[in-house]
């Protein structure tokens, strides 16, 4: 049984810092590509920034230069350093796992999603 698990989102001031996780269980990590989507009430889900697994990365124009993905393959764990944080970035983080780097889109179905965390930006 395969579970995503993300960690470390709640409430923090405009300009602050979080590092979301995200914990794999059940699937063989290394073989997976990772991203973290997040989704505001009444908007749509959007896709924040997704990693290969090779390595390769790439990242939603609204978080470049803000925001890193990363992953560490002996933890079977995905992370999202989220720095200069704006109210606008509140939203429900959720990440996703899909064997296709590709498939890491929005409106494209993918292996298996997290639960999701909530992030909280106050101004």
């Amino acid at each position: 049984q395969v579970q995503l698990v993300e960690s470390g989102g709640g409430l923090v001031q405009a300009g602050g810092s979080l590092r979301l996780s995200c914990a794999a269980s059940g699937l063989t990590f290394g073989a997976y590509a990772m991203g973290w989507y997040r989704q505001a009430p009444g908007k749509e889900r959007e896709l924040v920034a997704r990693i290969s697994s090779g390595g390769t990365t790439s990242y939603g124009d609204s978080v470049k230069g803000r925001f890193t993905i990363s992953r560490d393959n002996t933890k079977n764990t995905a992370y999202l350093q989220m720095n200069s944080l704006k109210p606008e970035d509140t939203a429900l983080y959720y990440c996703a796992a899909d064997r296709t780097f590709s498939h890491l889109v929005v409106g494209q179905s993918v292996d298996y999603w997290g639960q999701g965390t909530q992030v909280t930006v106050s101004s």
